[in-house]
């Protein structure tokens, strides 16, 4: 029985993909800043432990307390929607130190036991703002595009130990908190002169047919999970296959 630990669970797609994994038998391990244990079913093969993947002592705590893992999913990260031009650099940065540093932190942070074991794999979720450009996102795309190149290299790299490193690439996901978790630091990204620009934008989100779901991400990373091949992208989504193709 395999164990997978998985960050950012109190909502959204790692909520989803705890769940997922967890219906399939696996044991599973699932993080968020505020533990809420009511979030997930109660078993013994699920448990829910704190992680803040900024602090280096909570990372360190959380491993510690998980004990060996065969898969970790990368998927905490903090959404960003503005004009870059009112963009704070304190803002720009708290993007990074989540979507960026905090998972590079978390690679980290259990590469030295899957190089030990010749064996283990560690799964990426980015966004499909990677593979096509999207307008006011450029400082949340910068941190999402710096994982792809991150995870590209670091695949080459632990290939001779048998490591194995993926990436899942979520497309528009209206149905999640992404926004509503950043609401309060996206207020005043969008000033008077981008206003016109910013409603033609969100027009269009709203009228789009082919979005992501949950559940989709969570399929894509089981996919990804399950996957003994070299291949390393994972688009989640009707609208992100479509723009992979």
């Amino acid at each position: 029985m395999k164990t997978i630990l998985i960050t950012g669970c109190s909502s959204g797609y790692g909520q989803e993909a705890a769940r997922h994994f967890h219906a399939q038998g696996w044991n599973v391990i699932a993080t968020m800043r505020t533990p809420d244990n009511d979030a997930l079913p109660r078993s013994e093969r699920l448990r829910v432990l704190a992680l803040d993947v900024t602090q280096p002592e909570s990372i360190a705590a959380a491993i510690e307390a998980a004990g060996p893992i065969d898969v970790l999913v990368n998927n905490a990260g903090l959404g960003l929607f503005g004009a870059f031009e009112a963009t704070p650099m304190a803002t720009v940065r708290e993007i990074f130190e989540t979507n960026t540093f905090g998972m590079m932190a978390m690679a980290q942070a259990v590469l030295p036991q899957f190089r030990a074991r010749q064996a283990g794999l560690l799964v990426n979720v980015t966004s499909t703002v990677t593979l096509a450009p999207m307008p006011l996102v450029a400082a949340y795309t910068a941190s999402k595009t710096a994982i792809t190149g991150f995870t590209e290299s670091l695949a080459l790299e632990l290939a001779p130990f048998n490591v194995q490193v993926k990436l899942v690439e979520p497309g528009y996901g209206p149905g999640t908190r992404f926004t509503a978790n950043g609401a309060e630091r996206m207020q005043g990204l969008i000033p008077e002169a981008y206003a016109p620009f910013a409603q033609g934008i969100f027009a269009s989100l709203g009228s789009m047919s082919a979005v992501t779901t949950a559940a989709d991400v969570a399929e894509a990373v089981w996919r990804a999970a399950n996957d003994g091949s070299a291949r390393l992208h994972y688009p989640a989504g009707a609208d992100a296959v479509a723009l992979a193709g």
